[in-house]
């Protein structure tokens, strides 16, 4: 920890997708020695923590989600020596690595799913979630599968049904079961003997169910061509009180090794629930994911709507954290267009709290169309049509303009975006105006100064199009002013003594402001106080 606060706080996190990062060895799927080959860009990109996606042995039909060995790693992806490899040389550059833990499932391959469904007096049947059918031999209740469809599947050999919040090949695991949760934390502690520094916990929202499987209400509000799986709203299968013992008892396997190891929780949840995965007293995640910025409206009300509701609502102590792209969500640069995704980023990575950088949003990589014959995603095989699929974000990273973008030497296992020969690391590396250029120079600017990675925010205004706020630690003091239009807006932005250190354009750093400032369409400057010892904590 460094002036109080730990690496986690002051940081940034980099997800690393590992199947579309690097591939070394020319199958098409990038693996853990294609990411230990391209830690020169990270480092000089400037991120703090690589969170990667699971890497554990996997049948693959949801692409490592459904794990069937949590302590091992799938040979797709190297061997445990390579794990090995990449821990050391991270921390050898003072970087920190995060693994996702998927606690809510695994994989009906698993050796503890095969035993509970050999027969109803297995010592395990009780490590997932069984029931009776309902009297009319259907599934005991309504509850829907993310995916599509019953989240009950039919065990003829026992005669039960099992729950499955996702695929079929995904069994819900019984948090209920105290040797289960025992086996799960002994997962927790296997890794952080190896020397991992945290977790991103999978859907923890979906981690325990209604002990009495109670029907999900009807949703009122579900239209033809939304996901069929919120025709209920799922009151008695996510979110329910007894998570957070769970999450508390993952916190404290975490904490027997010290106070820099994280847990980060997925949960897309209202603000007001989310907060409750800080737990009491701050015992539960250090940060539970704040994906609000995904869906929140891209004008400078809504946004300063947002922050002011999300920082309002943090319990005492807690520590914010921002995410605006993901592998389950469309790309920043295909929501908001090119510009106004230069923006994003400066709002990403001057907030207050811990910003996530989805791989590839540095170069502005926008949603590739995928061909019928090269869908992927279960989840758009599912249920066609609707938009689901998760295919177009998860493509690989191209690092150069060659065929295959420099990320294999076969045929990738997704299509590269058609506009991979511009929209690259090197072409972006030589160009000093790029969006590789403005990441790197916002992540800098963060490093130097404290105030904007973990000084206090203040809001400003949210007028004409143009969101600004400040943020002070110290001596230091920043005005970010962030026009969402692609007009010009005149701004009154400081009374004087002060430059604008960074311009999303990259062309105005050190240019005094006094006064009014022009921003020109879709720009965003972060504006350096010169008082010097009147910025305050």
């Amino acid at each position: 920890m460094a002036d109080g606060f730990a690496w986690w706080q002051s940081g940034v996190i980099y997800q690393v997708y590992p199947r579309s990062f690097q591939d070394s060895n020319g199958d098409g799927v990038g693996d853990l020695p294609g990411i230990l080959a391209r830690l020169d860009h990270l480092e000089t990109l400037g991120v703090n923590a690589l969170w990667v996606s699971p890497i554990y042995p996997s049948p693959m039909a949801d692409f490592g989600y459904d794990v069937s060995d949590y302590t091992g790693i799938h040979p797709l992806f190297g061997t445990m020596e390579d794990f090995d490899r990449l821990l050391a040389e991270l921390h050898r550059r003072g970087m920190t690595l995060i693994l996702d833990f998927v606690p809510n499932h695994s994989s009906d391959r698993h050796p503890w799913f095969q035993a509970s469904r050999s027969s109803r007096s297995d010592p395990k049947r009780d490590w997932y979630i069984w029931h009776d059918p309902s009297p009319d031999g259907g599934p005991p209740n309504n509850w829907l599968s993310e995916f599509g469809g019953s989240a009950w599947e039919w065990d003829a050999a026992t005669g039960q049904y099992y729950y499955h919040a996702y695929l079929k090949e995904q069994p819900d695991l019984n948090w209920r079961n105290p040797a289960l949760r025992e086996a799960m934390l002994n997962v927790l502690r296997v890794w952080l003997d190896r020397g991992v520094d945290g977790f991103r916990v999978d859907a923890i929202h979906h981690l325990i169910k209604d002990a009495q499987f109670r029907d999900n209400p009807p949703n009122p509000g579900w239209r033809e061509g939304m996901s069929p799986v919120r025709r209920v709203i799922r009151l008695h299968t996510v979110d329910q009180p007894e998570v957070h013992d769970a999450i508390a008892a993952m916190r404290r396997v975490a904490d027997g090794y010290g106070p820099d190891r994280v847990l980060i929780g997925e949960a897309y949840l209202p603000i007001d629930q989310l907060m409750a995965y800080y737990g009491a007293d701050l015992t539960g995640f250090q940060l539970p994911f704040n994906f609000h910025l995904l869906s929140t409206p891209w004008e400078a009300k809504a946004l300063a709507a947002l922050i002011r509701t999300y920082e309002a609502a943090l319990p005492p102590g807690g520590w914010p954290n921002w995410v605006l792209g993901n592998h389950d969500r469309s790309r920043v640069a295909s929501r908001l267009g090119a510009g106004q995704a230069r923006v994003a980023a400066m709002l990403l990575l001057t907030l207050r709290g811990t910003p996530t950088l989805y791989q590839g949003d540095e170069i502005g990589m926008t949603d590739v169309p995928i061909p019928p014959d090269r869908v992927q995603d279960p989840w758009e095989k599912n249920i066609p049509g609707l938009g689901l699929g998760r295919d177009p974000v998860r493509t690989p990273i191209p690092w150069d303009g060659s065929p295959h973008g420099g990320f294999t030497t076969g045929e990738p296992w997704l299509p590269l975006g058609s506009d991979h020969d511009r929209v690259n690391v090197a072409a972006q590396a030589a160009d000093p105006s790029s969006m590789l250029a403005l990441h790197r120079a916002l992540l800098a600017l963060r490093r130097a100064e404290p105030a904007l990675s973990v000084g206090r925010y203040d809001p400003v205004s949210a007028e004409d199009d143009v969101l600004a706020y400040e943020r002070r630690h110290g001596t230091g003091r920043f005005r970010i002013l962030l026009s969402l239009s692609a007009e010009e807006r005149m701004v009154d932005a400081v009374p004087g003594g002060a430059h604008i250190r960074l311009s999303t354009h990259l062309d105005r750093g050190g240019e005094p402001v006094s006064g009014i400032l022009r921003l020109r369409p879709d720009e965003g400057v972060v504006i350096g106080f010169d008082d010097k010892g009147k910025g305050g904590e």
